[in-house]
């Protein structure tokens, strides 16, 4: 486990997983992504834990990506298939997650980082913050088609080129603006903002979120609509019923 991510989870059920490589961008190695995967299995099997946040260290950047270093031994485009499979692996794991998440961005999500933060279901940032992926000006290699897919889904074509076939970034407005942010702040207000949206997701169904959310992954990822294991897991729960039940009888508030 590395020690440069950390996890708190707080009385609030609201767990917080810290990237800590402040130094270096928050740029992610081999072992911190599977570092990040212990620890999201982690509080998927915690009762405790009924959201995520996903932050970086240091004020001035989400994550960066992968440390370029990685890329120093790569021999051929084999070598770029199976670091597509592992980046995928992560990303995959993160948008499965069954409980709400929200990424907490404070400077840049970058490459990988942009990967991430659009795996999470909300994103909150600084008034600072910038999204991007400047491959064709850096590493000039590539985003998975599943991940471009992502962003499409977030963000919109257009958008997506001006990322990726311009290297261009999106402001925090423009993020906004757009619907990819929920909420931009100040770096002081920052936690706290996070921490009052997990708290209104906490408050609401967790039956409905974990269906909701997987049937969008499947749309969005996959191109499928099969549902049936989802809404039968869904109507046949004890939260369902117990619902109904108070509804009916007058004691719910709509």
């Amino acid at each position: 486990m590395s020690e440069l991510v950390s996890l708190t989870v707080h009385p609030s059920g609201a767990a917080e997983i810290v990237i800590d490589r402040p130094e270096r961008h928050n740029a992610m190695t081999l072992d911190m992504y599977e570092s990040l995967l212990a620890l999201v299995a982690q509080c998927e099997v915690d009762s405790r834990v009924r959201c995520i946040l996903l932050r970086g260290a240091g004020g001035k950047s989400f994550i960066s990506g992968t440390d370029i270093g990685y890329f120093k031994d790569f021999r051929d485009g084999r070598d770029g298939i199976a670091y597509e499979a592992f980046v995928e692996r992560v990303i995959d794991t993160v948008e499965r997650i069954a409980m709400p998440t929200i990424a907490v961005i404070d400077g840049w999500a970058v490459g990988g980082g942009l990967a991430l933060a659009t795996a999470c279901d909300f994103r909150v940032c600084s008034d600072a913050s910038r999204f991007g992926a400047p491959i064709a000006k850096t590493l000039s290699n590539t985003l998975s088609s599943r991940n471009i897919a992502r962003l499409q889904a977030a963000l919109g074509t257009p958008r997506v080129k001006k990322m990726l076939l311009l290297a261009d970034y999106l402001t925090a407005d423009e993020a906004l603006a757009c619907g990819y942010v929920y909420q931009v702040c100040s770096p002081a207000a920052l936690q706290e903002a996070a921490h009052t949206l997990a708290q209104r997701l906490m408050a609401l169904s967790p039956v409905t979120q974990k269906a909701v959310k997987e049937s969008l992954r499947r749309i969005v990822v996959e191109q499928r609509l099969d549902d049936e294991d989802l809404i039968e897991e869904v109507y046949g729960s004890g939260r369902f019923k117990d619902a109904v039940i108070a509804f009916t009888s007058g004691s719910s508030k709509q």
